[in-house]
């Protein structure tokens, strides 16, 4: 979401629910005082933000897509620390990136994070995988997760704009727009989902809680596995991230129909013009490109394009500046848990 759609009073509710989600989350991590997930939050933080660099097309539509990634953190980490991963991701991209509003980053947190980390995860994944021994169990599973998930998240961003009275959408046009077109989303996530919970399960049984017979396969080492998910990041961010589809995205593509406005203008005033030239000085690479590249020479349509040297270096950056603060929030969660237990 973009600040132009919250007005200051939702966008400070929704920063207050995120902030006391994530409180409670690093508490659990806290007290949980695994270690060996740190390095594991770290690498699939910088997966997720390269994953979601990359925009596939929704056919028919002139519309795109992207993966959430919440449920997949879910899965993997559980959804304490799942929460405190994708909220990692979502600040780097709003920060640094100018992808995603500053006032609007408690909304993206709560409807990316919190919504199928703590209802998607427990109330469907869980229910529909089992015991984790059933692959199919567990394909469908993630699927289904993925797609009531990004609903969730499709439904809460069109109750928030509407709440905020700042923007002219319709409720009803907004919400029966925005709700097939994540539909689709949903689906394409969904499988995506399940391919790398699947893949993961074959190579690590044991991060979905699957032992005995089930897990008797032989996989990857914990090293190898990391390895493996880094060099996917490397080549996700570096190489696959300009070959995304440069349609606009569901929520972006919601609003032209709904309003016949590409977006909603900021108001020029007050927290908003604040938050705007705070992002402004903040984001080096706004729109994951180099700016003055962006600007002298906007992209253009070509029978095989080729990698953007400003995209590759956005996804790259992005990813190790994720990977710098998911471990360093986890480390910092460690070293109290332990002058705690000191005392």
């Amino acid at each position: 979401m973009a600040d132009a759609l919250l007005s200051p009073a939702v966008g400070g509710a929704m920063w207050l629910a995120s902030g006391v989600a994530l409180a409670a989350s690093s508490r659990r991590l806290r007290a949980q005082g695994d270690d060996r997930l740190v390095p594991l939050m770290g690498v699939l933080g910088a997966f997720v933000f390269a994953a979601q660099m990359i925009n596939f097309a929704i056919p028919a539509t002139g519309s795109s897509g992207h993966l959430g990634g919440g449920l997949l953190l879910s899965i993997l980490l559980g959804p304490h620390a799942a929460l405190i991963v994708i909220a990692s991701v979502l600040t780097v991209q709003a920060l640094f990136f100018a992808d995603g509003g500053l006032l609007a980053l408690g909304a993206n947190i709560f409807n990316l994070g919190v919504l199928p980390c703590f209802l998607a995860y427990p109330l469907v994944y869980k229910p529909l995988a089992g015991d984790g021994t059933s692959a199919r169990r567990v394909g469908l599973a993630a699927g289904a997760a993925a797609v009531v998930g990004l609903q969730l998240g499709a439904a809460g961003v069109v109750l928030q704009t509407v709440a905020s009275g700042i923007s002219s959408l319709p409720f009803a046009a907004f919400l029966w727009l925005m709700l097939p077109i994540h539909l689709a989303i949903g689906i394409v996530e969904g499988l995506a989902t399940a391919a790398i919970i699947l893949f993961v399960r074959r190579a690590r049984p044991d991060l979905l809680g699957v032992h005995g017979p089930a897990a008797s396969t032989r996989g990857l080492s914990p090293r190898a596995l990391l390895a493996t998910l880094a060099a996917a990041a490397v080549l996700l961010g570096g190489v696959l991230s300009s070959f995304g589809s440069s349609q606009p995205d569901g929520l972006e593509w919601s609003i032209a129909r709904a309003s016949g406005d590409a977006a909603p203008a900021l108001p020029d005033e007050g927290v908003h013009r604040l938050l705007a030239q705070v992002q402004a000085r903040l984001s080096f690479l706004p729109d994951y490109g180099l700016p003055a590249v962006r600007a002298s020479e906007p992209r253009a349509d070509a029978a095989r394009p080729a990698v953007d040297a400003g995209t590759s270096l956005a996804g790259l950056v992005g990813g190790a500046m994720t990977l710098a603060v998911v471990c360093g929030l986890a480390l910092l969660l460690q070293r109290r848990r332990r002058r705690t237990g000191a005392g």
